[in-house]
Order: C-alpha cells, then structure tokens, then sequence
C-alpha cells in the first residue's frame, strides 16, 4: 500500500533537485502553475478536483499524490473527492476506475494524518 504522505514528501525533494537541474523549464512550469490555479470563475477547491480527476484519467501516481493533499487542503470533502473520481472513470473507464481508488486511499490518509495531528497524546 503506497503511504501517500510519504510520497509527497519525498516527491517535494526530487522536484527540488530537478528545479537545481533545469531552474528555466521548472520556473516556467511554477508559472503556468499559478497561473492556472489562480481563483477567478472556479475557486481553488474546484480546480483541485478537477486536477485530481485528470490525474486519474492520465494515470499519474505522482499527480494524485499532490492533487488529493491540496484538495484536502482547500477544503475537498470525501464526497466531493468521490465526485470527482466519478467523473474521472466516467471519462478514463477501467484504468480510471484503478487509479481512482489510489486517490480515494490517499485521501484517507491525508484525513487520518490530521486527525492523529489533532489527538494530543496519551
């Protein structure tokens, strides 16, 4: 079973190394990235979910990695995310349906993260 978090983190570390490696490519990715995730029609949320459900459709394990932790973070609840990986089958069908159950796993472990986060100790 794919530890989610973990993933992101070690992900955050490779992308690090690779902006060092190719800083002018990286940079303009960041760029097409925020402009894209910038609020205007559709709320962060909204485009999140739609980067999550993308994600499945194009079978990226890495994408799904960020994607569910910044729906999470925007707000995503467990029904939205399932919507959305709905649609994702809908479009991608089989393979979609696969790597729609590894996003709603991550997302379960995004939300048990916090919550043991929120448990003070015993």
């Amino acid at each position: 079973m794919t530890d989610w978090p973990d993933l992101v983190k070690d992900l955050t570390g490779s992308l690090r190394n690779l902006r060092g490696g190719a800083p002018e490519v990286m940079k303009a990715f960041a760029n097409i990235a925020q402009a894209a995730l910038t609020a205007k029609a559709l709320d962060g949320k909204t485009k999140e979910l739609i980067a999550l459900a993308i994600s499945v459709a194009v079978r990226c394990d890495d994408c799904i990695a960020f994607h569910v932790k910044a729906a999470f973070e925007h707000g995503a609840s467990r029904d939205e995310v399932a919507e959305a990986l709905g649609m994702a089958i809908y479009m991608g069908a089989g393979p979609s349906a696969m790597y729609a159950s590894h996003a709603f796993e991550a997302y379960a472990q995004f939300e048990a993260q916090k919550v043991a986060a929120a448990t003070p100790p015993a």
